[in-house]
């Protein structure tokens, strides 16, 4: 029997877990001699009080959405893939192969031959840690750890020996055509009598990547591939018992993982850039793993944590810009959250377990 409801596990436990960053975030913010509560409603202000502040949450948040799925696709086969920077890298990669060798026409074309570029650059580079673990018993861990500054040293070689338009001194591609570039969420949302706003770069990403997450969820919860990789997760000695082979479903989990976190290059190189940059990923590959352990997993939990750090995100850049608040205070509250909500998820579960048992026990 399990010791507390699954609505609490889900809900209960992170929000917790998320006030008691928030109180100590507070009194960090006191302790260089800030207002924590007018530090709070500029944050809010900024991050949710326009279109504009919304259009860059939202784009934030797409990034971390795929990583974050990515993370938990791995999660569930047992697996702990912390590469979704590097896969990410290379997913920019495919992008820019395909948006500047292929004309296409119109941009649903172009967003739907990106995409398949990005997906299969990120399953590809996820590919050889997932054979090495699979094959010859390499820990994830390290094998993709280390595939993150392999994918850096790849894209770095890339973008300033072969990509780089003649006479241009910036490490990056050239512009996308015209037909390439995505719509934005005001583009789309204009037609509605919505007046998004123009500037932000929230683009159709979005929408893809709310797509993605109904997929994940299907995959995992709906399909007989997801309940043999939730099942090797759960025990690896009962899924073999059970038939299930280990060196597919590393391959197959580790392939997903990759695609998914090679697709947030669609948002961040064909969306709002429109070329590929040197530093593209901005770290999204590592808050990806923070967004997977706060939504538990879950493809609807992945999403409120996508758009809790985008808020993050934003909101402390409008911190950074009007006060003397530091951007790096920001790290700290983002670091705080994962801590609450990852290394110290039993200080705040066991006391809850507790209280839920003898609430049983009562009720008894």
């Amino acid at each position: 029997m399990d010791m507390m409801p699954k609505w609490a596990e889900v809900t209960l436990v992170p929000l917790i877990s998320l006030v008691l960053a928030a109180i100590l975030s507070a009194l960090v913010i006191l302790a260089i001699g800030e207002d924590p509560v007018e530090a709070v409603n500029l944050m809010v202000t900024g991050a949710l009080g326009s279109t504009y502040g919304w259009g860059y949450t939202l784009y934030y948040a797409t990034n971390f959405l795929f990583t974050g799925l990515a993370v938990s696709v791995a999660f569930h086969a047992g697996l702990f893939n912390i590469g979704g920077e590097g896969q990410a890298m290379l997913g920019g990669l495919g992008v820019a192969l395909a948006c500047l060798l292929i004309p296409w026409p119109h941009w649903t074309l172009a967003l739907l031959g990106a995409a398949g570029a990005a997906a299969l650059f990120g399953a590809a580079w996820a590919a050889i840690p997932a054979f090495l673990q699979a094959k010859r018993g390499s820990h994830i861990v390290i094998t993709t750890i280390m595939f993150n500054f392999i994918g850096a040293a790849v894209l770095n070689y890339v973008l300033v020996n072969l990509m780089r338009p003649p006479g241009s001194m910036d490490p990056a591609t050239a512009r996308f055509p015209e037909a390439t570039h995505l719509p934005t969420l005001h583009d789309i949302l204009l037609p509605l009598g919505i007046n998004f706003s123009k500037s932000a770069p929230a683009n159709v990403t979005f929408l893809i990547a709310l797509l993605a997450c109904v997929l994940v969820w299907f995959l995992l919860w709906r399909t007989w591939l997801g309940y043999e990789i939730r099942s090797y997760g759960k025990s690896e000695p009962g899924a073999k018992y059970a038939g299930i082979s280990p060196v597919a479903i590393t391959m197959i989990a580790m392939l997903i993982s990759g695609a998914l976190a090679g697709l947030m290059a669609i948002n961040n190189v064909m969306g709002e850039a429109e070329r590929l940059v040197l530093n593209a990923v901005e770290g999204a590959g590592f808050i990806g793993i923070a967004v997977a352990l706060m939504g538990r997993s879950h493809p609807f939990g992945v999403l409120l944590a996508a758009i809790l750090f985008g808020f993050l995100y934003q909101g402390g850049a409008e911190l950074a810009l009007w006060t003397s608040i530091p951007r790096e205070l920001i790290v700290v509250i983002q670091a705080l959250v994962i801590l609450f909500t990852g290394a110290l998820d039993n200080m705040v579960r066991m006391p809850l377990e507790r209280l839920f048992l003898m609430l049983r026990r009562g009720r008894a």
